[in-house]
This record gives structure tokens, sequence and C-alpha cells, in this order.
């Protein structure tokens, strides 16, 4: 049976059909083609067209056509559109004229950066000239980094590999950097928050090495789609940029539909499990034979889906083995196999965190199906965008879960599949990201007196003040105009771009014999691996028998286990400091600096496909303290009079209105829900007043809480409009959460503290 045989079928299909808030059907688009730019050497033209290209997209032909004009420029089209074409012609062109010309690519993971060096490669082959592409990465055996040093001409690497494996070993780079014409920084939209701010300061360091050794290359970005790609870009890279964005590349036809699953209790609100219901879509896909991709919010959802899909398919002889779950954790070896799989047709469904969103070449895929809403509009569209990379025909099914932000998209479809209304942020002048960097620089090339550490605005001061401390604390020491870096330790090695940690928890499995199962965010590993957690990994449950703190490994072995863990913890806020603070209707916003202390206290166990809560148990481990930015909503004095509710109904409408503005706040600003956790009190120990405290997760914050300020009365009403259109009574997981966690009368006095924010109304709502 072929897709559109099964989407007929589906449209038939009445059961299905009434849990459905919107089926788009997105017509095949022909392509539009721009000029070939005069400058292309004619052997590169030769190439292209041996590969079958013999015109360029209108996208490709503007973005070269700007580079060789000597522009930075940034290109927004979808998945699977030829954005690498817009980098990878100048590159060679520049390279077939002047042979020590250098280009530096880079990518956000290492399956990336493999994947696209092997693109660039056969292009430079097919041209018969001796261009060398190089991958450096971590698995880059040392027999081959010489080479690569002095002879390659395309060096690919990734952030990481920049950050701690080239910039501190200049001195072993110099043919790169002294001839070095192209910076290439894809998939833009990935670097926000920590990341991208930690990438800002990665690029400023190789900009300063850059003018030592007397190159200024140009930057050539692509990104997905998002509010500010220009925006973002020009914040990472210091400079202007042109923007890109008149898409010309084909595109087959695309079903788009968003499935809420059916009510199983109206009075609570309670949905069918969005697992579920992911499992049963999935199936009738690879059931028929459709190559079909699962992506899932978090590690445990793609275990446990991976799980339920092999379950079922095990009776068909032809579904065997062919079902994969992907994520990171897994190691390099195993992923590489997916992949490969994938591409040749072995594996005909996998489920994947946003692990695989980003553009590997995994195949002709024809089905997605979302398992929650990805946090963004940004990621939906590029996990979307990895079903239907030819002219064929694919569907993309997204299924949403019963927390609110996806119940909100999920029942405004107009607003979905309207323009993306969210902004990457980041915030490269972080003091702690930057004082990282600034340390990484100093070992790099002494700072002189008077040197400006970047060229974003404020950094000016920042720069002496932070030198002047670091000689204090006897890292750099001051002579002669410079400032010399003292410390025997290695600065980038303890510096982590994707978290606010510097290093992960391995996980060791002794069920036989030891061996290194994962790895896990030390941050985030006292939720996953505390003592008695279940470990998921594949479709395998482990035990975990000890958490190592100080060595930061986890100890675990295979059990055959019905159930899975969820850990909980409890939170503690004190304000630091005020940045900007203003008067609204019946109370104030202001956002700051805040000192958070947080401590795991128990951990839930929850049975496979019922996910009912079979027990508990404690967490014994210390407290974690984090000083970070805040956005605080602070009510009137004498708000619980104004409404008369008793103080347990006020505590109860907090929490339930904190919950729901957790989950719409990513609807305005490009972040996870998991980026910003929400704390309500009764009674602020900073202001004495009722106050909700939307905190960032990582230390200093990246300017999600300034975001947050600025945008409060859009998200109130997104608020409102969510609890008016929720089903449930009293509360539920797709609003303000369930009644056994915000009361009784949770709901009601959350939408009563709205209306009061929202038009002064302090009246109880009409029964």
């Amino acid at each position: 049976m072929n897709l559109p045989q099964i989407l007929e079928n589906l449209r038939n299909d009445s059961a299905f059909m009434r849990n459905i808030t919107a089926w788009k059907h997105q017509p095949a688009q022909p392509a539009r083609y721009g000029p070939w730019p005069e400058r292309i050497s004619p052997v590169l033209r030769r190439a292209l067209q041996q590969r079958g290209i013999s015109r360029l997209y209108t996208h490709q032909s503007q973005a070269v056509e700007a580079v060789f004009r000597g522009e930075n420029v940034v290109t927004v089209t979808p998945t699977a559109s030829g954005k690498t074409l817009c980098y990878n012609i100048p590159v060679l062109n520049t390279i077939l004229s002047n042979p020590e010309a250098r280009a530096l690519y880079l990518f956000p993971t290492k399956a990336l950066s493999q994947d696209q060096m092997h693109e660039v490669h056969e292009l430079s082959s097919a041209t018969g000239s001796p261009i060398k592409v190089y991958t450096f990465d971590g698995d880059t055996p040392q027999s081959a980094r010489k080479a690569i040093r002095s002879a390659g001409h395309i060096v690919v690497t990734n952030p990481d590999m920049l950050h701690q494996g080239i910039l501190p070993h200049h001195t072993l780079w110099i043919k790169l950097f002294e001839n070095l014409h192209y910076i290439i920084i894809d998939e833009v939209h990935h670097y926000r928050g920590v990341f991208g701010s930690h990438l800002a300061n990665v690029v400023r360091r190789l900009q300063r090495i850059c003018a030592f050794y007397g190159s200024s290359p140009q930057f050539i970005c692509s990104s997905a789609t998002i509010a500010n790609p220009a925006e973002l870009t020009e914040k990472i890279i210091e400079a202007p940029v042109r923007l890109i964005d008149d898409n010309g590349a084909p595109r087959g036809e695309k079903h788009f539909i968003l499935y809420n699953p059916p009510v199983v209790n109206k009075e609570l609100g309670i949905r069918a499990s969005s697992v579920k219901e992911s499992e049963k879509i999935a199936r009738r896909f690879l059931s028929a034979g459709v190559q079909t991709i699962v992506f899932a919010r978090s590690r445990n959802r793609v275990e446990i889906l991976t799980k339920y899909l092999q379950e079922a398919t095990r009776r068909n002889p032809k579904l065997q083995g062919r079902v994969k779950g992907y994520r990171g954790g897994y190691l390099p070896g195993e992923r590489r196999e997916i992949e490969k799989g994938l591409r040749n047709g072995e594996i005909l469904g996998v489920v994947s965190t946003n692990a695989l969103e980003l553009g590997i070449d995994i195949g002709r895929l024809q089905a997605c199906v979302m398992s929650g809403y990805p946090g963004t509009v940004a990621s939906t569209w590029q996990q979307a965008g990895r079903a239907g990379r030819s002219i064929e025909t694919s569907v993309v099914v997204l299924v949403a879960s019963s927390l609110p932000l996806d119940q909100y998209i999920i029942q405004q479809p107009d607003f979905f599949f309207g323009k993306s209304p969210e902004t990457g942020i980041i915030d490269a002048n972080n003091l702690l990201i930057m004082m990282s960097h600034i340390k990484c620089a100093a070992f790099e090339l002494p700072f002189t007196d008077g040197e400006k550490y970047g060229r974003g605005a404020g950094t000016v001061d920042a720069t002496a003040d932070i030198l002047d401390y670091l000689q204090e604390k006897g890292v750099l020491h001051h002579a002669d105009g410079k400032w010399h870096w003292m410390a025997e330790t290695y600065p980038a090695e303890a510096v982590s771009l994707r978290s606010a940690s510097t290093e992960n928890v391995v996980i060791i499995d002794r069920t036989r014999e030891e061996r290194v199962l994962g790895e896990i965010d030390f941050i985030m590993a006292p939720l996953y691996v505390h003592e008695d957690a279940i470990y998921l990994h594949g479709t395998e449950t482990y035990h975990v028998d000890r958490f190592d703190r100080e060595r930061k490994k986890a100890y675990v072995h295979q059990v055959e286990s019905d159930y899975y863990t969820d850990a909980q913890v409890k939170s503690s806020l004190k304000v630091l400091d005020v940045f900007a603070e203003s008067e609204i209707r019946e109370g104030s916003k202001a956002f700051g600096e805040v000192s958070v202390t947080t401590v795991p206290t128990m951990y839930k166990k929850i049975r496979f496909r019922t996910h009912e809560n079979i027990g508990w148990g404690p967490i014994e481990l210390p407290e974690i303290d984090l000083q970070t930015s805040a956005f605080w909503l602070e009510f009137s004095p004498g708000t619980q009079e104004k409404l008369e509710m008793e103080q347990q109904e006020l505590g109860d409408g907090l929490k339930a209105l904190a919950n729901i503005l957790n989950q719409v706040v990513p609807v305005y600003i490009m972040t996870d829900p998991g980026d910003i956790i929400a704390l309500p009190m009764v009674r602020s120990p900073f202001s004495e007043n009722a106050t909700i405290y939307l905190y960032e997760k990582y230390p200093g914050g990246v300017g999600l809480s300034e975001k947050m300020y600025h945008a409060l009365d859009d998200i109130l009403l997104a608020a409102r409009d969510l609890l008016a259109r929720c089903i449930c009574e009293s509360g539920c997981p797709g609003c303000v959460g369930p009644e056994l966690e915000v009361g009784e009368k949770g709901k009601s006095s959350a939408s009563r503290l709205l209306r009061l924010l929202i038009d002064g109304s302090s009246a109880p709502p009409l029964e």
C-alpha cells in the first residue's frame, strides 16, 4: 500500500478524524531558478553538471553572488533545499583559482560534520583538482592530524573541537589561519541560549587569532526559518550579514496533520497518552512499508516508544529488527550504523530525540510522527522536513501531549501555520561565559592594554575588569602592556559549550563485565541516574546501583522492569539585584539576578503502558546552588483580600498560573520549557507579596528573562486563551496541571488572577 492510499484510508477513518484539529495540504511546488554567477569557474560548473545540477535555485544564485561581492551571508530556506551549495560553490571556486586558500566549516554535531564532509568531498573530486577535504574531530586519528593541519584546504569540524582542539593550538594551524577566506556556520538557529552564547565567544577568539595571522575571513551561514535569522547571525559573528530567503527549491506534496488524542475523562481533562497514540499512528505507516521517523521530546520517551514499536512489529517478519532508537548518549559507532541503515533502507523506522532534527542525510523518509510538540515552531518545521526530502508525497503527524504548550498549539492551528513568532536569543556578554572564554583567549594570545574582547555592546569595561580580576586570582600576569597566561591548567578543557556543567557522567554497565553504556550531562544526572533509578537504553532497562558524583560515574545492571522512574525537585530563591522594574495593572513586573537552591527529593515509579504511579522512593543528594537571571510577576498588596480568597486558594491559584505561564512562554521565546523553571510564592521573602518567578536554568542567564519582561502582555493573553479553551472542570495536564497538584479551585483561581492582571476585574467567574 502506497502513502496516498494510506492517507485516503485515514480520511475515511471516523475514529481517527474526530481527533484531527487541522489537516493542511501543501501542494507540490515547482523549482524556480536564478542565473549562473559569471565568476563561477568553468571547471566547477562542469563538475556540478556531472552531478545533475544544470541550474541554480534562486536562493543559491543570490547567495553565491552576495558572497562574490564580499558580503557575509545567511541563507534561510527549508530542509533539503540545497543550502549546502550556497557555501560549497564559492569555497571551491576560490580554492580552484587560489590553491593556498582555506575554509573552515562548522556544524553543531559530529554526525552532521561527517555527512557534509562527504558531500563537499564528492563535489571537489568531480572537479579533478587536488582539493583536500578533511574532518577534524575527536574521532580523527592522531596519525592524520598533521596532514590535515598542513594540507587541508577545507577543514570540517564542530564548535567543541574548534574550541578545545584547534584554537588553543593555533601555532600548529598557521597555514589555515594565514589563508582563511571563509568560515561556514551551518544550522545557525541551533545556536541559541547557552550554546549560542558560547559559540559567539568562540567566534570572537577565532577572529582574534585570524587578525593575528593577517586574515579576515567572510562568513557564509545557513539557518532554518526563525523570526530573526539575520539578527541572531549578526550577534554570533558581530558583523553585518545579507539575508537570503527567496527559496527556489521544488518540494513534493506534503500533508501536515495536527492530532489531539481523545479525551478519556472529561471532568479531569485527561486525554489518551500521546506516546500510545504516536505508536498506533507510526505502526500504520510501518506496517504498510512506509519509511518513518518518530520524534520524541526526551530520551525516556525515545526508549519507551522504541520498546513499544519493536514489540508491536515483532510478529511481522518484514519488520523484525528494522525499528531502532536514536539519541544522544548512544556511542558513535552505534549511531553511524543506524544512519547508514536509514540511508540504504535496511531500517524502516527510527525513534529519535531532536538529534536527527538537523540536516543529516538519512535517506528518503516519507512519514514523520512527532510525539509531542517539539517546543518551537522552527524545530517543528525542521523535524517535519525530515520526511519528503525528495519530490514524493510525504506526511507529518503532530500528536499533542497533555502539556499546556501542546494544547495551545494543537487548538490554535492558524497560529501555528502562520509566521513563526519565535526569536533566537543569545547573550555573548553573559559574565560567566565571557570570563571563561577570556581565559581561553589569554591562553591563546596575550591581551594587550586597551584591547576590546569582541565587538558587541558593553564589552569594553567588562574586558578590563575581567583581566584585572583574573590577575588578582593569579591566572594572568600583567607586564609590558600585556596580560600573559600564568596558570598551569589548560582552560578550554574546563569549559563545556553545551551546558552549564563542565563534564558528563559516564554510565557503566556491570551486568556481566564492565562496559561503557553511555553518558549524561552532569547537571541532569541526579534526575536520571540517582540510586535506584531505572535507566532506559535502547529497549533495555537498567537499575542504577550507585551514583558516584565525585568521580562522575553511574553504575548500573540490566533488569526486567515493568516501570520507569521520574525524579522530583524542591527549590528556594533569593533576589540579588533588580535590572528593570515597571508597574502593571494590579501589580508589577521585573527581571534581575537571583540565587536558586534546588535539591532532588524523591522519585516516582511509573508503570509502562498504563503510566500509573505505582510507588516512590527518596533521593539523597546534596543541594545544588545556581546564580542566574529571572523574570518575576508580583501582585499588589491586598490581592488576596480583593479577590476574597483563602490563603490556600491563592496558593493553589499561583501554582496553577505558574504552571501555565511556564508552558506558554516558549510560544514567544525560542527556548524549551525545561530552560525556564517556574516558582510561585504566596509571600515572597523579597517583597512580602504574592509573586511568580520564572528563572533561567543556566548560570548567569542568557537573556530569556528580559524577553519575558517585554513580552508579558502577549504571554498573559495566550495563557487566558488556553484556559478558556480547555474542556476540564478544575484543572488538568493540558492547562494548569491536574487537580491533585493545584487543588479543586486551582483552575478558577488562576483564571481570576489572570483577569485581574489583564483587565483589573476582581469579580468571580460566572457559573
